[in-house]
């Protein structure tokens, strides 16, 4: 009860919670039966919030949006419709927002350096590659710079 008072937690979560404090897997399993029965455990409203927050929040793309359910235990199918409530446009335009800020701080660097950067940034975040180098190249053009058509050019 005290995990989920501080945050929403997943089933996963509060299951590895109980077996590190050595709750026999029966006991556990009545118990997170029980929560889930009164609403205290819904990994779907969970992951549904958790993408909101940290699409809007982070500025996360859905790879990396997916990433971190798994890592919280959510389930597959679970995660996907969630991470699917992002559609692309919505992922396209979090991006031109993330690369607009960091384009103006990167001026007077080499416009490769600068692409492979901004690029990077994008990726680490979970973004396509496709759409990550569309985006940089589009920033990029709108102030002023010539971008090669790969990156590694």
């Amino acid at each position: 009860m005290r995990l989920l008072a501080s945050a929403p937690r997943t089933r996963a979560q509060l299951a590895e919670a109980l077996r590190k404090k050595g709750v026999p897997d029966e006991v556990a399993e009545g118990v997170l039966a029980r929560f889930t029965e009164v609403g205290l455990i819904d990994d779907e409203a969970f992951a549904e919030a958790w993408v909101r927050s940290r699409h809007s929040g982070r500025g996360l793309g859905k790879r990396a949006l997916a990433a971190e359910l798994r890592q919280r235990g959510v389930a597959e199918e679970t995660l996907k419709d969630a991470v699917e409530t992002v559609d692309s446009e919505q992922e396209e335009q979090r991006a031109r927002e993330l690369i607009a800020r960091k384009v103006a701080a990167s001026r007077g660097v080499d416009p490769v350096k600068r692409t492979r950067r901004l690029v990077g940034m994008l990726a680490r975040k979970g973004y396509p590659s496709g759409m990550a180098f569309r985006v940089v190249r589009e920033a990029l053009e709108e102030d002023g710079v010539e971008v090669p058509d790969t990156p590694d050019e």
